[in-house]
Order: structure tokens, then sequence, then C-alpha cells
């Protein structure tokens, strides 16, 4: 029933009419509602008929969604090893390279670029920078605010040596990598925190420190994953020899390959497809991508308080009648009666905003007070 009467105003200073609360919500990071992506199911952008990009990334797919692309593999380097190159420009590789250094790295690391590998590990590969890198970047429209820190965990699975003409390669490698948020505080940069991307066990309860060997770093908010391609190399090596230098393609399933493995070509002006070997990693039975996602939830409460001189008549054509507007039931002259049945909500330049209905209507009158509480999450 419509209440007759002016809106009444809400005092929207936090803890007078107002509490607010923002709760942090997870849910399951891939397109079909699932935590992971398995090796089975994993597709590339050649396979969906979306290749157009391939000279500077790589696509990941699930195979139940069809052509929704999950994530984004690039290969980065900072000499353009591995790509075609024009005179007077960049390699792809390089401009992907500088792309990334500039998107994460501070004012003052931008020219040195990402040192990864060397800071404090113990058994770190790289001297230096590190001037290869593999990028995973994540899918805004699944990844929401950001992915969710130390729950994901990527698995990688390849040959330790593999040359050309051998059937086989000499042996396999399983690395399991995580971030390191349970044990380490985050490293401020200018896209928001940074985790180190560490080596686990099979069911990520235990991990390397980075300070033995760090592999990377992660940017929940960026939904970036950087990755030293040196470590990654010399934990799966993949191809040997002369081996190295040959192309990248596409290798599904389970069967051996020549480039399911991280060594990389350093040719110049030659396109490798070296973003591929990644994709070759997540392979074989055991391989995976296990993530979720991260979404900032926020939660108002209203409370909407109708005083006892307030909210006591109505515009009901049942709640009056003839041309004087009188009651129509004579036992409510000086006590009239009304129900609340509904909550409407208003910005300052008059639009509705939010309604809701009461299970149950409110009764109301002059000898009572009324306090509805309404809650808006978004």
């Amino acid at each position: 029933m419509p209440i007759a009467g002016t809106r009444l105003s809400l005092n929207t200073n936090e803890g007078a009419d107002l509490i607010s609360q923002t709760e942090k919500v997870t849910s399951p990071y891939f397109s079909d509602g699932s935590t992971v992506l398995a090796a089975a199911n994993l597709i590339t952008s050649s396979q969906t008929g979306q290749s157009t990009n391939e000279t500077y990334f790589f696509g990941i797919a699930n195979s139940s969604t069809g052509t929704t692309q999950e994530f984004n593999v690039a290969f980065g380097s900072l000499n353009g090893h591995g790509a075609l190159k024009e005179t007077g420009t960049k390699s792809e590789t390089e401009a992907i390279y500088k792309q990334y250094s500039s998107l994460l790295l501070g004012p003052t690391e931008v020219t040195g670029g990402f040192i990864i590998s060397a800071p404090g590990a113990s058994s770190a590969v790289a001297a230096g920078r590190d001037e290869e890198i593999f990028v995973l970047s994540a899918r805004r429209s699944n990844m929401k605010d950001r992915i969710n820190k130390g729950t994901w965990q990527i698995t990688l699975s390849g040959s330790l040596s593999h040359v050309v003409g051998a059937v086989a390669p000499s042996g396999s490698a399983v690395l399991n990598l995580k971030d390191d948020s349970g044990t380490v505080s985050p490293t401020a940069t200018p896209a928001g925190p940074r985790y180190n991307i560490v080596s686990c066990s099979a069911d990520g309860s235990s991990v390397l420190p980075a300070t033995t060997k760090n592999f990377g770093f992660f940017y929940p908010d960026a939904g970036i994953l950087v990755f030293s391609a040196a470590e990654l190399s010399a934990s799966i090596p993949g191809a040997s020899g002369s081996a190295v230098n040959t192309p990248v393609t596409f290798q599904p399933g389970t069967t051996a390959g020549l480039h399911r493995g991280f060594a990389f070509s350093t040719a110049s002006n030659a396109d490798k497809k070296t973003a591929l070997r990644f994709i070759n990693c997540l392979q074989p039975n055991g391989a995976q991508l296990s993530f979720r996602d991260e979404e900032d939830q926020v939660s108002a409460q209203y409370f909407c308080r109708v005083p006892s001189l307030q909210m006591n008549f109505s515009n009901n054509p049942t709640f009056i009648s003839g041309s004087q507007n009188e009651l129509r039931q004579s036992t409510m002259i000086g006590n009239p009666v009304t129900f609340i049945s509904s909550v409407q909500l208003y910005n300052d330049a008059g639009d509705m905003v939010a309604v809701g209905n009461l299970s149950t209507p409110l009764k109301k009158s002059f000898t009572s007070e009324a306090t509805i509480k309404v809650k808006l999450t978004y």
C-alpha cells in the first residue's frame, strides 16, 4: 500500500543510518565453472581459429567451452631472440619484454629489466637480470578483481633432454609452482602487490623458499605471472643440441616431443614461436592449471527509521472516500493504521536506485515506530 508523506532522509555517514563492509569472495576461475584446467581439455588459439596475434602471444582455451580463451602466454626477450625483426623496428619478443617491464616494474627498475632468479637465491641460474621471460596473463572477465593468492598452482611436465632424431627423451621432469603469499609479505609495485613464484610439493602443502630458488613474480591484481626462462629451462630443458633452434610446434597429448621443455633459441630474426613451449609443458598427463578468482563484495546496510508521527496515512483508494478524503474506516479516525510492504531508496537526484519488498507487511500507527534494515550487496 502506498503510504502518504514526504520521503524520509537517511544519514549516510558510516555508523549512523549506514553500516558497510567489504568481503573478499572467491570462486572457480575457468569459464566452465571449474577450478582446474587439465591437460586433456587444453587447446591453443590455433585450434580455435583465433591465431592472429601468435607472433606476440598464444591463447590457452578450454575445449569444453569452445573458443573462450582462459589465459594468454607470451615469450619476451630483451635481445629480441626467437622473433622476426624488420630493419629499424623492435622484434615482437623485445616488444613483449619491454611492455611488461613498463607495466610491472617501478620507474627506477624498468631499464634494469626483470631480476627474478639472482637476488638472494642460493641456487640461482641467471646472473643479474633475466633477459628472457615467459608471461602468463589472465582473462579480465575470469579473474574479476584479482587472482586469488595462495590457492593457485601450476603443474608443468616435460623432458630433461631430447635431441633431433631421438625417439624419446633421456628422462622426464615435473615442476609444481605456486606463490609464497602464505609465508612472505608482498612487495609493492606499480601493478599492486607482488609475490614470488616458487616450487612446491604436488599437493601444494610445502614450498621451497624464494631465497633458495625463485621462478618468477606473481601480480594478483594485474592477473599476470612472469617466469624466468632461465630457471624454467634449467628445471625442464626439453630439446637439446640443434633441436633448440627448430621452430616450436604445438604438441598435444602425452607423446614425447622435441618441444616439451623450456630451452629456448637465441637465434635472431627467426620466428621460433617460443611461447608454445610453455603450453606444450601443460600437455602431458598430470600437468594442469589450477586457479580461483577473487572479488571485493561490498555489503551496505541501510537502517530506514520511520518515526511515530510519519507514514500513518495512505494514498490507496481503499483508505479514504468522498471528495473530502475522509477515512473510509471510522475506527481509524484519530488512530489511522497503515502497513508498510516495501521500501524504495532514492539518490540525491531523485532517481530510485533500489527497492525491497517485506516478506510480511509491517503494521504502523501513531503509537509505533519502525526500523527496516535494507541490505545491498554489489
